[in-house]
């Protein structure tokens, strides 16, 4: 197959250039506005490779004319631009995979999927917690309890981050989508998965760099706690000069799934290039929960809310219990 991707300079553009090459594709064009690709000698150094969109889309277009295939376009850009760029690829003939999240709206999902029906071409959604072999296996053990079992569960994962991110695109909420968009999606994802779907949520806290709720699912409650904030990191994880801690608790007992990352992308192109990939449909339940966050009040410190959200302190609460 002969891929395009936009988004070469990224952050996550490197697995998917892997991701190609480690399942014998080929890149033949790339873009990006930052001319920073270096990254692409490592695979495809004879790729085309464009800062100016205008002149990677006449590309596109000269492929067409000329006979030459392009079959997939993979999407690496910021937030906001992730549904766009996937109509305007499946408008210009290819099939697309895009990074997390596919949209920032459940609005902007069905408006994709219209494109998707007009065309005739598919989008493919990265969901790779999906594929993590100890998630896929509690997801089976959950599936054979009785039915009205309800698990607690508590997500935490904080992600320290530098001011450049406020900075950045990542901390417009208007482009990231926010923190619970921006670091927590696949989480959100992975959760219904495992657990069934949103019947309630509550956020009780919501900052510029912090958020932290509650979700109840069909077979879970959860308390989540996401943040770039280092300050908020536990102490015995700050001693030992750890700048990132996640964790999953079920009933009080520890979830390992800190390795088994290094090939999930890879893995998710194989899927994708045997016919099952993860499809738009699929992503409607996260994209709406982390809409709703995104969309709501936080109460502050009432009712059921993560063990963490209690150590922040009045002066971090000020900054911003709410965005909205």
């Amino acid at each position: 197959m002969n891929f395009a991707l936009i988004g070469a300079a990224g952050y996550i553009a490197p697995r998917h250039i892997k991701a190609i090459a480690e399942t014998s594709n080929s890149l033949i064009v790339a873009h990006d506005i930052s001319d920073s690709v270096g990254r692409l000698d490592n695979y495809f150094p004879d790729a085309e490779f464009f800062t100016d969109r205008r002149d990677f889309f006449a590309f596109y277009r000269d492929c067409r004319s000329s006979g030459h295939r392009l079959d997939f376009t993979s999407i690496c850009t910021p937030n906001h631009t992730h549904a766009s760029l996937s109509k305007e690829s499946l408008r210009l003939g290819t099939d697309v995979i895009c990074e997390k999240p596919l949209a920032l709206s459940v609005a902007e999902l069905e408006s994709l999927m219209k494109v998707e029906n007009e065309t005739g071409h598919k989008v493919y959604n990265i969901l790779q917690l999906r594929l993590h072999d100890s998630i896929a296996a509690l997801r089976r053990r959950i599936g054979r309890e009785s039915a009205d079992r309800v698990h607690d569960v508590d997500l935490t994962y904080i992600t320290s981050r530098g001011k450049w991110y406020h900075a950045s695109w990542k901390g417009d909420i208007e482009k990231s989508g926010g923190i619970a968009t921006n670091i927590g999606v696949h989480f959100y994802d992975m959760l219904q998965w495992v657990f069934g779907s949103v019947r309630r949520s509550v956020v009780h806290v919501m900052t510029p760099d912090t958020v932290a709720g509650y979700l109840e699912l069909d077979k879970a409650r959860v308390r989540y706690f996401l943040s770039i904030n280092a300050s908020t990191l536990p102490a015995a994880v700050r001693e030992e000069g750890k700048r990132t801690w996640r964790t999953l608790s079920i009933d009080g007992e520890e979830f390992e799934f800190s390795d088994g990352f290094t090939d999930l992308h890879t893995e998710s192109y194989r899927r994708i290039l045997a016919g099952e990939g993860f499809r738009i449909g699929e992503a409607i339940g996260c994209i709406d929960t982390v809409e709703g966050i995104r969309s709501a009040k936080a109460v502050g410190l009432v009712g059921d809310w993560h063990p963490l959200a209690s150590q922040l302190s009045e002066a971090h609460l000020a900054h911003g219990v709410s965005m909205i």
